[in-house]
């Protein structure tokens, strides 16, 4: 079923309005969708690697401006679409600590977001919410998200026939890396949550929250 599912998608990976889709899920998953554009992205490395470095290039374009629509959620509409949004996503035990690491640490938080499994559209959200200065976030999300999706794209560029065959050869092998790698980006956001099981497991967080809650 994999394997169908991986040729398939090779095959749409070349249609002529794919460049669209893919900027489409970039832009949806910096904000509010859940599955990252990077198997598509990949794939379409994978399917023509001569344009892989224009495919990172939208990629990055059309996520970074998904991570301002983002921010744009968390300071106009947090409380009527962003919170909702959170809860759905289950992120919502990671919420209040995100919010301390950034007004902590500001831009590194959502340069680091951008290169990690860490869903990003909570760093994005959570950065309107907190009110961080936007000149950083839009330079730390372009930083972020060149560092991961131009690599990608220059990998592919540099050695996209090889990469594909190993690919062809190892697909179960591959296919059981990438979902260890996605399942560790649910792992570090419960981490990042504490586990929600102690009240008290981060004060910074409790006081930041509060903190924000009296500003606005």
């Amino acid at each position: 079923m994999l394997r169908r599912l991986y040729d398939w998608t090779m095959d749409k990976a070349q249609h002529p309005h794919a460049q669209w889709w893919l900027a489409a899920f970039s832009f949806a998953e910096s904000s509010f969708f859940p599955i990252p554009p990077h198997p598509l992205l990949g794939l379409m490395c994978l399917a023509e690697p001569k344009k892989a470095i224009r495919f990172a290039a939208i990629t990055t374009i059309a996520s970074v401006v998904g991570g301002l629509f983002g921010y744009m959620i968390g300071y106009f509409l947090f409380e009527s679409v962003g919170q909702p949004l959170i809860t759905a996503l289950g992120l919502s035990d990671s919420f209040p600590p995100a919010a301390c690491y950034l007004k902590e640490r500001d831009w590194e938080v959502i340069f680091l977001a951008g290169t990690t499994p860490i869903p990003f559209k909570l760093l994005t959200i959570t950065a309107g919410f907190v009110g961080m200065a936007l000149p950083s976030f839009i330079l730390a999300s372009i930083a972020g998200r060149s560092l991961i999706f131009m690599a990608v794209g220059i990998l592919f560029r540099l050695f996209g026939a090889p990469i594909k065959a190993v690919i062809d050869r190892y697909f179960g092998i591959v296919t059981a890396v990438f979902g260890v790698l996605f399942i560790g980006g649910f792992v570090a956001v419960a981490l990042l949550g504490g586990g929600g099981d102690k009240e008290d497991t981060n004060p910074c967080a409790s006081a930041t929250m509060a903190s924000i809650s009296a500003e606005r």
